[in-house]
């Protein structure tokens, strides 16, 4: 069934230590905002000359075994929301379907192509200006006080004024209660899965740089939580890609194994990360790094469009730029995060 799963032995000693470094930064990038995966993955092992379908599903794999190291340390953290995470995954599925649909109908009319990229671009785009606009005006602290975050009480987040809106105008029953004190109808967290579920088939991505947003600004959950919920429901949608990839031959260990040991350290590193650093700088983080992706495809998109090589290349090479820049800003600011921490805890001995 999995008759392709070779290719160790005939990885060079620089692409094993290549595909480890890169590991490690994806996978701290995944830890710490529960995506990152494919969206880095794919687009570098294309360019690096592996056909498409082990580019997707060795990506697929990388991925759903990086969201299952990460998913266990927000699990430790107290960070997964379990009932949360089964709404959006029966949503999500659902969704997803939807998309595929619609994108096979616009390939019938020879419009996929162009809407599709033009659709992730301003998606992209759009989610990355809002989340580092609204970190960059919030006048308090973040909303997180990381003593009871270490507690596992995150009553004290503040829920964004979008949220809270929607809380209010919709108490259509079943309510439920989520991490942080959230009550929200399931309703509501089954049209967030939904939708972001068909944007997810239509654009053919793993879909957490939709979800994860979506669930902190439409359902109110606090950012932490957002995070290990999302990689939580990867973890399914991840584990089902690569089988089905695998059982075609899709999936190449001397792709995999190598990125899964770097990642391995990363994923932990990014999600211990989430609970030191605070909550309105992973959105801006976050944020930057969408509107640097959105550059990006853009770029490469009127490089393809046009055929020029130069800017494919420049695409792909601005985007795990932009991968490598905000990796080092999360462990810079952890570890200054720690360093006033315990600064502050002498401090009160003293």
């Amino acid at each position: 069934m999995f008759s392709n799963l070779i290719g160790v032995v005939d990885t060079s000693p620089e692409m094993l230590a290549l595909f480890v470094g890169f590991g490690l930064v994806v996978g701290l990038l995944f830890g710490f905002f529960g995506m990152g995966g494919s969206f880095l993955v794919t687009p570098a092992l294309l360019m690096l000359g592996y056909p498409a379908s082990v580019a997707v599903g060795s990506g697929m794999a990388f991925v759903f075994g990086t969201a299952v190291i990460a998913t266990l340390k927000h699990h430790d953290l107290g960070q997964v929301d379990y009932k949360l995470g089964a709404i959006m995954i029966a949503g999500t599925t659902v969704g997803i379907e939807v998309g595929r649909a619609s994108v096979f109908y616009l390939e019938a009319l020879g419009l996929a192509d162009g809407i599709i990229s033009v659709v992730y671009v301003f998606l992209l785009g759009g989610i990355g200006l809002m989340i580092t606009r609204e970190a960059l005006s919030n006048d308090s602290d973040g909303g997180i006080d990381h003593d009871a975050a270490a507690d596992e009480d995150l009553s004290e987040y503040e829920i964004p004024d979008i949220a809270k809106r929607i809380q209010e105008t919709v108490r259509i029953p079943p309510m439920v209660t989520l991490r942080g004190d959230v009550h929200v109808s399931a309703w509501v967290i089954t049209a967030v899965a939904f939708s972001t579920g068909v944007l997810s088939g239509f654009l053919g991505v793993g879909g957490g740089f939709i979800r994860m947003p979506a669930m902190i600004y439409a359902i109110g959950v606090p950012t932490p939580v957002a995070v290990g919920t999302d990689l939580f429901e990867i973890v399914f949608s991840g584990g089902i890609g690569s089988y089905l990839y695998g059982q075609s031959g899709g999936v190449d260990l001397g792709i995999v194994a190598p990125l899964l040991f770097g990642s391995a350290l990363g994923a932990r590193i990014g999600s211990a990360a989430t609970a030191v650093v605070d909550a309105d700088d992973i959105k801006v983080y976050f944020g930057g790094m969408l509107l640097a992706g959105s550059v990006a495809v853009g770029i490469g998109e009127i490089g393809t469009y046009l055929g020029n090589e130069t800017l494919e290349t420049l695409g792909l090479v601005l985007v795990i730029g932009a991968a490598v820049v905000v990796a080092a800003a999360i462990v810079f600011t952890t570890l200054r995060s720690l360093r006033a921490s315990r600064g502050r805890v002498s401090a009160t001995v003293d």
